[in-house]
Formats: C-alpha cells, sequence, structure tokens
C-alpha cells in the first residue's frame, strides 16, 4: 500500500529478469500514509541486502491514473489491491493480476509491514518465488 515495503522488493527482483523492460513500483497508499518520497522499510532493506537486492536508491510514489493508463501489466500483491486499482483508474480493467499469480496456487503476498523480521524474510522468498515463475512463465 505504501510502496516501502513489497513492492520495492517486487520492483528489483523483476528488473533483475527482464532488464529490458520498464518496470517501476508504486503505492495505493503512499499519499495518504504520507510516504511519497520515503526509502524502502528498513527491515526491508536489510532482508534484500542479505539476499544481493540493492533497494538503497528507492523511494516510495504514489500509483496515479497516469501511471495505470501508461503501463501494459499492473502487478498488486493481495486481491484487494485489483478493485482498489479499477476504482483510481477504470481503464485498468485486464490488465491488473496478482503478482503471486504463478505461484502454486494464486496467493496474497502478506505485509510485513511493523512485524517481525520472520514475517520480512517470509514476504521476501514468496516475493522471489514468484518473481522466479513470471521469469519462467514469460
Amino acid at each position: 500500500m505504501g510502496n516501502i515495503c513489497r513492492s520495492p522488493v517486487g520492483e528489483k527482483l523483476l528488473q533483475r529478469y527482464f532488464p529490458e523492460k520498464n518496470i517501476t513500483s508504486a503505492g495505493i497508499g503512499t499519499e495518504h500514509y504520507h510516504l511519497v518520497g520515503k526509502p524502502a522499510d528498513d527491515m526491508m532493506i536489510n532482508i534484500a541486502n542479505h539476499h544481493g537486492l540493492n533497494l538503497s536508491t528507492h523511494r516510495a510514489k504514489q500509483l496515479t491514473r497516469a501511471l495505470c493508463q501508461k503501463a501494459d501489466l499492473i502487478l498488486v500483491m493481495e486481491k484487494a489491491h485489483i478493485e482498489l486499482v479499477h476504482q483510481l483508474c477504470p481503464l485498468s480493467q485486464g490488465k491488473v493480476i496478482l503478482f503471486g499469480h504463478w505461484l502454486t496456487a494464486p496467493k496474497d503476498i502478506p505485509d510485513p509491514y511493523k512485524k517481525s523480521q520472520e514475517m520480512f524474510e517470509y514476504a521476501y522468498q514468496m516475493l522471489e518465488s514468484a518473481a522466479e515463475q513470471w521469469n519462467n512463465m514469460l
């Protein structure tokens, strides 16, 4: 929601697999939570670093109608986010899908914000598995 935990990791993982693509992340609630321009969460930065992923340059941004219209595909972390994106940009229908769509069963990726290190690690592992599956499917 805030573009400081899951989506920065998803963005960087997909950029690794698809360097020729323009991949960016944004949050549905970034403005609401006053996170625009903020770096990724410290715990997520540490977890990502441990896995060789650098989030140091990430700055949170708000998802906008213009970003939705420009995107070919919009990946969200939870099923509930699909409707929120459609509300923001009705023209996004048909191009919004779960980041975890290709996992064994399509799954929400839980938000680790303000939770334990184990929860951050679990979310990271799910994101890594999902990104790998996107790579295998495309």
